[in-house]
């Protein structure tokens, strides 16, 4: 997994769910999200996840009730898998949908739940699963019967204590490497552009701040590089744009519009449709321009047809 930034991401992501603080007469934090994953990497392994939805059904339910007789001891609920069935959306796994299709607005109305697609992909990864589940009963589990238990139910060894710790952090370091990644990222790109718009050619500057994003071509999440040719400075409306696949960058540098249905309105000298054909703002240095394998991938795997 070593190197792959879409593992490393969502292997952070593992301690970053954020579980409600457990009640007076119970103990810990709540368990309800980290069991709920676990039944999903169990479901991974077993090839039951090959489309990106998951139904709230009787299988669910009866597999997260095992994995909660864990916890069972210092909680006085009842399983209700529909709790992190819902939450989990606030932490990008999945997003919550309801019987019409939409996106439900609430935990009762939710009967499936499509995962997020780099997600996805990760729980097709068997050492991403192996490690995800170290993470997890390390991180969200302190009593040491629950970790034994866990343990002994995912056919792991039991660990030492330096061992358990060191996977409470699994992630951790390569989110620490990325960031260093990142800000070398944004101080070579935006200086490179003169910290001005590559789309619309709008610069502003305060003593202590600038307007535009160092933006990635080609999704960091989605497998993209920190090599400034993956990188564009824009305001936060072109980057928002981009990132949605409205507008895309052909290989001589000229702005695509989509051809996909928008509405917009406004001076005409700021709407998007009136850029089409218009050539980008480019970096002087002709080795720190956008590198056309990753104006490719963007037209490919982002731009609305």
């Amino acid at each position: 997994m070593s190197g792959n930034p879409t593992l490393e991401f969502w292997l952070e992501r593992l301690g970053q769910l954020r579980p409600e603080h457990a009640k007076k007469q119970e103990r810990g934090l709540a368990p309800h999200k980290p069991l709920l994953l676990l039944v999903l990497l169990d479901l991974a392994e077993e090839g039951r996840l090959k489309s990106p939805e998951v139904e709230l059904n009787a299988d669910l339910s009866f597999r997260f009730a095992i994995y909660w007789k864990v916890a069972a001891e210092r909680r006085r609920t009842q399983p209700e898998v529909r709790l992190p069935f819902f939450h989990l959306r606030t932490s990008g796994f999945w997003t919550p949908l309801d019987a019409s299709g939409r996106s439900a607005d609430a935990r009762a109305t939710a009967t499936t739940a499509k995962l997020n697609p780099e997600f996805h992909r990760c729980l097709g990864d068997a050492e991403f699963r192996r490690l995800a589940r170290r993470k997890l009963v390390a991180k969200w589990f302190e009593l040491p019967a629950e970790r034994i238990a866990l343990y002994s139910m995912l056919d792991m060894a039991v660990p030492s204590k330096d061992v358990v710790e060191a996977d409470a952090k699994l992630g951790e370091a390569a989110a620490a490497k990325a960031r260093g990644r990142e800000g070398r990222f944004r101080s070579v790109v935006l200086p490179a552009y003169d910290y001005t718009c590559a789309l619309t050619g709008y610069r502003l500057n305060t003593p202590s701040d600038y307007l535009v994003d160092a933006a990635h071509i080609h999704q960091f999440k989605r497998g993209g590089s920190n090599e400034p040719q993956n990188g564009l400075a824009l305001s936060k409306n072109s980057h928002w744009l981009f990132d949605r696949g409205l507008w895309s960058i052909s290989d001589d540098f000229r702005v695509i519009v989509t051809s996909a249905s928008f509405e917009e309105s406004g001076p005409e000298a700021l709407l998007l449709r009136n850029m089409a054909g218009r050539p980008i703002r480019l970096p002087d240095r002709p080795d720190l321009q956008p590198d056309p394998r990753h104006l490719a991938w963007h037209r490919q795997h982002v731009l609305r047809k």
